[in-house]
């Protein structure tokens, strides 16, 4: 499987995704460079945690604008897999490919620590190789990771089981349900505030956040078996 990372002007986490990826799960992996269109033939797309744009306006609006995004949503929009981590899910939501947005954090600080974080579905592209219910430790590290969304959206959300992680001891930034990420009705694209890039070694802390990488390649195996059923 081949996965392509997508490189903003301020990403920070690019290169510790594409560590994790490489050389430590063994895949494919290459840096998509912002201003490009072109994906390279990844299989999968990631969108890093960092400060794109210096997250000026507001987190991720800038960069929800870059020639490499329609190329990402032409990509999601044909079944294939997107992860948005931390600026990443800010990215797509603002891009319009997940609801709801990510604000300030309750206490108007920064967190920075490891979160249990509990799987509410394996019914993703980021979660297929997961148990419902396991529970994960996973870093935070963000200032504005606060999940709000309307009413209705909220309802949709829960309803149809998009709620793809929650934070298993109550959100520490005062993200509405508790939700760590989540997914689109499709369920191929995923975004989630937890870093699971940095939790892929144990000398590091844990390796709780492979599975969510193993997961694209158990989504697409299922995904292939159903099309030639």
């Amino acid at each position: 499987m081949k996965w392509g990372v997508v490189v903003f002007p301020g990403s920070n986490d690019d290169r510790d995704t594409l560590y994790a990826l490489h050389d430590v799960l063994g895949y494919q992996a290459v840096a998509l460079w912002h201003g490009d269109s072109d994906l390279k033939g990844v299989d999968a797309v990631v969108l890093p945690g960092g400060f794109s744009y210096g997250d000026y306006l507001r987190c991720g609006a800038i960069a929800r604008f870059s020639p490499v995004m329609k190329a990402v949503a032409a990509h999601a929009q044909a079944g294939g897999p997107v992860l948005g981590i931390c600026n990443g899910f800010q990215i797509l939501c603002e891009a319009g490919l997940l609801p709801g947005a990510l604000v300030r954090n309750r206490d108007l600080r920064f967190i920075c620590h490891a979160e249990p974080v509990r799987v509410e579905t394996t019914a993703t592209a980021f979660s297929a190789a997961l148990s419902e219910g396991e529970s994960l430790w996973i870093p935070v590290k963000h200032g504005e990771g606060c999940f709000v969304a309307d009413a209705a959206t909220l309802e949709t959300l829960e309803s149809q089981r998009r709620v793809v992680f929650r934070y298993g001891a109550g959100a520490p930034n005062g993200s509405m349900n508790d939700i760590a990420g989540i997914t689109n009705a499709e369920g191929n694209v995923v975004g989630l505030m937890p870093h699971p890039e940095h939790a892929v070694d144990p000398a590091l802390g844990g390796t709780d956040g492979c599975g969510l990488f193993r997961s694209a390649e158990t989504w697409a195996d299922s995904t292939a078996e159903s099309k030639s059923a």
